[in-house]
């Protein structure tokens, strides 16, 4: 049994296109950043909102595949696992990120264009891909 457990669930809007890179091992990595959004009543009954901002990140050929189906302002729900990275500015200042690496990722509304609102993808649950190197990663 594990002795953690590590799960994000959003959904909420994209804010960008979606950024697909490659790594130089040849690994596809997608970014994207997504928008979640609450909104509540103060004290005095005046509505008030918040606007979160997460950045998202997918591996392999899910990567791929999504980046053919996902724009700005598509309505998706995602689950995922939190990862914090740390790295060195520029500046050599010490710096945390924190991404959600994509387990699930569903489209919730349809594409202008009439594209379903499934992608499909067929490949197992997230983790590293078979035979990826440990230091594959783009440094954040």
């Amino acid at each position: 049994m594990s002795n953690g457990f590590n799960k994000a669930i959003l959904i909420g809007n994209l804010g960008n296109d979606p950024e697909l890179r490659y790594t130089q091992a040849g690994r596809a990595l997608l970014k994207l950043r997504l928008a979640t959004n609450e909104s509540w009543r103060d004290a005095d009954g005046n509505e008030q909102g918040r606007t979160d901002w997460h950045d998202l990140v997918v591996w392999g050929r899910r990567a791929e595949a999504l980046h053919k189906f996902l724009s700005k302002g598509r309505r998706v729900g995602v689950e995922g696992r939190i990862r914090t990275h740390r790295y060195e500015d520029k500046d050599g200042k010490t710096r945390t990120k924190v991404d959600i690496e994509v387990v699930e990722l569903v489209l919730l509304d349809r594409a202008r264009d009439g594209a379903p609102a499934r992608a499909p993808v067929e490949e197992p649950p997230y983790g590293p891909e078979p035979g990826a190197a440990a230091g594959d990663d783009i440094p954040f």
